[in-house]
């Protein structure tokens, strides 16, 4: 069992920046590719961001390229999203997840899920 915790949402205006953090439970953490999903009011879970066991390779929404990052950090178990040029519509909830095994944009392959962390951006 892998239990993950993001941090680091809350308020920002319209252009301005934030990064989230998800903390993982175990070291076995570095074994698993880890993702960034986010669901507005009224709307699907949708994909966001990827990175693979090692960091190596990465994959973004067309959403979001350009303005986020991922990135993570084995020894602190921990992933990061690097969000800038935030935009309104940037407002969700985003869950950290999961996945054995390589890279996925769908929701229904994680494993292990956190419960989520806001962002509202302000126009």
């Amino acid at each position: 069992q892998v239990q993950l915790v993001e941090s680091g949402g809350g308020l920002v205006q319209a252009g301005g920046s934030l990064r989230l953090s998800c903390a993982a439970s175990r070291r076995t953490f570095s074994s698993y590719a880890m993702h960034w999903f986010r669901q507005a009011p009224g709307k699907e879970r949708d994909f966001v961001a990827a990175i693979s066991w090692s960091g190596g390779s990465t994959y973004y929404a067309d959403s979001v390229k350009g303005r986020f990052t991922i990135s993570r950090d084995n020894a602190k178990i921990t992933v990061y999203l690097q969000m800038s040029s935030l935009k309104p519509e940037d407002t969700a909830v985003y869950y950290c997840a999961a996945k054995s095994g390589p890279i996925t944009t769908s929701r229904i392959d994680m494993d292990y899920w956190g419960k989520g962390t806001l962002v509202t951006v302000s126009s």
